[in-house]
C-alpha cells in the first residue's frame, strides 16, 4: 500500500495496532462513574447498534426526528421506502430465481456432465447457451487433458503432475504449457476487443457463432476484459458473459454483493441487522455442494421475512428448508426401521408398536440415522448446550425428523415429506411422548422446542450479546425472556424490552462492542459516505479479515464477541483495509469527498484533523489516539502536502483511513 511506502504513516499504523489491542481487549469491561450519555451520544449509540453506523448527517437526522420515531420506524420495515436499494440491485437477477432455476441457468458440473452424456439437452436461451458451451469446452478440455495423462509413458510423472495441466497454476506447469497459456490469453484477449467494438445487444449471438478453440481462449481473458464485454449489455447478457469462466460464482458474487450493498443503502437497518443476526443463528454454509444454489432462496425466503416476526415461525421455516436439510444432512437421515431401511416396497399393515407385522426382509443400505440436525436444533437453534436436553433425546429427535427431506433439484428442490423413510413408533422427547404421526412429529417438537423457557433464555442471551454486551446482565435477559413467553416469542416485541431497559442505554455500553469485520467494513464505507459500484473488493476484503460471507463453515455461526477479532493480524488487515478507502484506493468505491471538510481551512492541518475526529467519529476519541495520529503532521513532507492543493486530498485519504482504524471506530 502506498499510504504505508512512507516512514512516517508506517510508524503511526504499527503503534495504532497495537494500542487498538490493549484498547479492545478491554473494550467490554465496566466503567466507573461514568456520565450519562448526552442526546447526541444516544442516537450515535442507536445508529451503532442498529444500524450498520451513521452516513453523513444520519445523527442530527436522527435527533431531529426523535430517536423513538426512528427505532419505531426500524421495528415496522415494511413502511419504510427501500426502492432506492431494490434499484441498485436490479441487475442480481439470481436474487429473484428458486434454486432449481439457478441451477438450469448457471449448472455444476453435474448438469454438465449429463449435457455431454446426452441425458439433458441444451438450452435454446442465447446467453443460457453461451453458458453451456463454454462449460462443455472446458469439460471437453479435462478429458482430453485426462487421456493425455493417461497415455503418457512415464505414470509416475503423470501423477506427480497432481492432476489436469489445464487447472493448475501457471507456476506449476512447464514453460511449454506456460508459452501455450500466454499465447491463448493474448488470443483470447483479441477475441475479445473485436467482440467488444460491436453494439452490446450483438455481442451474445457473436460469440456463440465463435470456433470451439476461440470461445475457449476467450475464458482466459481478466477481469477487464470481460468489464469490456459486458459495457452496455443488458442484465441477462452480462450474467452470461461472466458466467462462462464459472456459472456457480455468478450466483455466489451476486449473493455476497448484495448482502453488502443492503448493509451499506438500505433505508431497513434494523430488519438488516437482523437478517444477520438470524442467518448467523441458523448458520448454513454456502460452500458445500447444493447450498451454492440453495443459500438466496434461504435468506430471501426464510430468513428476512421473519427477521422481526414470531421465533416459532422462523424455526419452522428453517426446519423446511432444503437449504438446512443439506446442509445438516438431515435429508439422507432414514429411519433404522422404516420402510426404506428394510426394503418393504409397499406399507404393511402394523401392529400397535409400529413395526411390520411381516418378518422384515434383509435391510438395504438406505438405513442411516443422522442426528446432526438434532443435534444442533437443539443445541444452537434453541435450548442451548446446557438447556437440559440429553443425549437420547438427540436419538429421538432425529428419529422425529426422519424423512423430512429434498424433493430431486431436477425436478423441485422444495421440502418433500418422505414417508418411507420416517422411523415408525412412538419417540420420547424431553419426558414428552411423541405419538406415531408422520410429518406432524416434528412439527409437533418444533412448537415445543420453541415454547420452551431454555430457549427463550438462550436465544435472549444471543440478542442482548449482539446488541448491548459481550456478557450481558442477567437481569435484562431475564426480562426479554419474560417478555418472550408472554407474546409467545414475538422477536419484535422481545427487542422493544431490550431497548426500553436502563441497561441498553448505560454509560459504560456506549461504543463498548468491537464490531466485527462485517461491521468494520460496512461502518467505514457509511461514514465515508461512499459510492459502491462494484462490491466484489469489499467481499475480497472480508475474507481477508476472516469472515467470508455465508463462509462460516460449523453450524455456530460467526462469533460476536471481541475475543475472537482482537489480534494483531486481524487489527492491520483492518487499517490496510481503512488507509485504501480513505485515499480512494479501494477499486469500485469512491469515496465522496464533498460530504467531509466542507468548511476546513487548506493552512491548518489540525482543522482538518478536528472535522474528520467529528465527522467519523462523532468527536469520541481519546487524547491518546489523537496525539498517535497527529504525528503524521510532524513530518515536514506533509506539512508541505497540506499546504499543497494538489497533494492535500491524498493526505486527507490518509488521515481518514488513520481515524477509521483508530480503535474508537472499532468500536460501536
Amino acid at each position: 500500500m502506498a499510504a504505508l511506502r512512507r516512514p512516517a504513516t508506517a510508524a503511526i499504523v504499527v503503534t495504532l495496532v497495537l494500542l487498538s489491542i490493549s484498547v479492545l481487549a478491554a473494550s467490554d469491561k465496566k466503567k466507573k462513574n461514568s456520565a450519562p450519555i448526552d442526546q447526541t451520544k444516544r442516537a450515535v449509540h442507536t445508529l451503532n447498534r442498529l444500524s450498520f453506523g451513521p452516513r453523513p448527517g444520519d445523527v442530527d437526522r436522527v435527533k431531529s426526528m426523535g430517536i423513538d420515531k426512528w427505532i419505531d420506524e426500524q421495528l415496522h420495515p415494511e413502511k419504510l421506502d427501500d426502492s432506492a436499494i431494490q434499484a441498485r440491485l436490479a441487475g442480481f437477477r439470481t436474487l429473484q430465481m428458486s434454486a432449481r432455476e439457478m441451477a438450469e441457468r448457471f449448472p455444476p458440473n453435474q448438469i454438465i456432465k449429463q449435457v455431454a452424456d446426452g441425458k439433458i439437452s441444451m438450452p435454446h436461451d442465447p446467453d443460457e447457451r453461451l453458458v453451456y458451451l463454454a462449460a462443455l469446452d472446458r469439460y471437453d478440455q479435462k478429458l482430453a487433458n485426462k487421456q493425455n495423462k493417461a497415455s503418457a509413458n512415464d505414470a509416475k510423472q503423470a501423477t506427480q503432475q497432481n492432476g489436469d495441466a489445464a487447472d493448475l497454476p501457471d507456476e506449476q506447469v512447464n514453460d511449454a504449457e506456460r508459452q501455450r497459456r500466454r499465447e491463448a490469453r493474448q488470443h483470447g484477449e483479441q477475441v475479445a476487443e473485436q467482440i467488444a467494438s460491436l453494439p452490446a445487444s450483438q455481442r451474445i449471438a457473436a460469440m456463440l457463432r465463435l470456433p470451439d478453440g476461440d470461445r475457449r481462449d476467450l475464458l482466459r481473458i481478466n477481469e477487464q476484459g470481460r468489464s469490456r464485454l459486458t459495457e452496455g449489455m443488458n442484465a441477462a447478457d452480462a450474467e452470461g458473459v461472466q458466467a462462462m469462466r464459472n456459472p456457480t460464482a455468478v450466483v455466489n458474487d451476486e449473493l455476497t454483493q448484495a448482502k453488502l450493498l443492503r448493509a451499506i443503502y438500505s433505508n431497513r437497518q434494523l430488519e438488516e441487522v437482523m437478517t444477520d443476526f438470524w442467518f448467523n443463528h441458523f448458520n448454513i454454509y454456502l460452500n458445500k455442494g447444493a447450498d451454492h444454489y440453495y443459500v438466496t432462496e434461504y435468506e430471501r425466503e426464510v430468513i428476512r421475512p421473519h427477521a422481526l416476526g414470531k421465533f416459532k415461525d422462523l424455526l419452522k421455516s428453517t426446519a423446511h428448508s432444503p437449504a438446512m436439510l443439506f446442509y445438516l444432512d438431515n435429508a439422507e437421515s432414514v429411519g433404522p426401521d422404516s420402510a426404506a431401511a428394510l426394503g418393504i416396497p409397499d406399507h404393511p399393515r402394523r401392529a400397535a408398536f409400529g413395526r411390520p407385522i411381516a418378518q422384515r426382509p434383509k435391510k438395504s443400505k438406505q438405513n442411516g440415522l443422522n442426528e446432526n440436525y438434532a443435534r444442533e436444533l437443539m443445541e444452537l437453534h434453541t435450548l442451548g448446550v446446557n438447556g437440559g436436553y440429553t443425549q437420547k433425546d438427540v436419538t429421538e429427535v432425529a428419529k422425529v425428523f426422519t424423512g423430512w427431506t429434498i424433493e430431486e433439484p431436477r425436478k423441485d428442490g422444495s421440502f418433500k415429506f418422505a414417508e418411507r423413510r420416517h422411523e415408525p413408533g412412538v419417540k420420547y422427547v424431553l419426558g414428552e411422548k411423541i405419538k406415531e404421526d408422520g410429518e406432524k412429529e416434528g412439527e409437533r417438537v418444533l412448537e415445543m422446542l420453541a415454547r420452551n423457557p431454555n430457549t427463550a433464555k438462550f436465544v435472549c442471551g444471543k440478542l442482548a450479546t449482539r446488541f448491548v454486551s459481550d456478557e450481558p446482565p442477567q437481569a435484562l435477559v431475564d426480562r426479554m425472556a419474560e417478555t418472550w413467553e408472554k407474546k409467545d416469542g414475538d422477536i419484535r416485541e422481545v427487542l422493544r424490552t431490550m431497548l426500553n431497559s436502563p441497561e441498553f442505554w448505560a454509560p459504560e455500553a456506549y461504543r463498548a462492542k468491537v464490531k466485527t469485520p462485517l461491521e468494520f467494513v460496512v461502518s467505514a464505507v457509511r461514514a465515508t459516505g461512499a459510492d459502491v459500484t462494484d462490491a466484489k473488493p469489499l467481499v475480497a476484503a472480508l475474507n481477508q479479515m476472516g469472515m467470508p460471507l455465508y463462509g462460516m463453515q460449523p453450524p455456530t455461526g460467526y462469533s460476536m464477541k471481541a475475543e475472537t477479532w482482537v489480534n494483531s493480524a486481524a487489527l492491520l488487515s483492518r487499517m490496510n483495509f481503512a488507509l485504501s478507502l480513505g485515499a480512494g484506493k479501494l477499486n469500485g468505491t469512491q469515496v465522496a469527498p464533498e460530504l467531509l471538510l466542507k468548511q476546513t481551512a487548506v493552512s491548518d492541518p489540525m482543522a482538518i484533523q478536528t472535522t474528520l475526529e467529528s465527522d467519523l467519529l462523532a468527536g469520541d476519541i481519546s487524547e491518546q489516539t489523537r496525539s498517535v495520529i497527529q504525528k503524521q503532521f510532524n513530518d515536514p513532507q506533509i506539512l508541505a502536502q497540506v499546504n499543497d492543493d494538489a497533494r492535500r486530498t491524498q493526505h486527507e485519504g490518509v488521515l481518514e483511513g488513520l481515524i477509521l482504524g483508530s480503535p474508537e471506530f472499532q468500536r460501536r
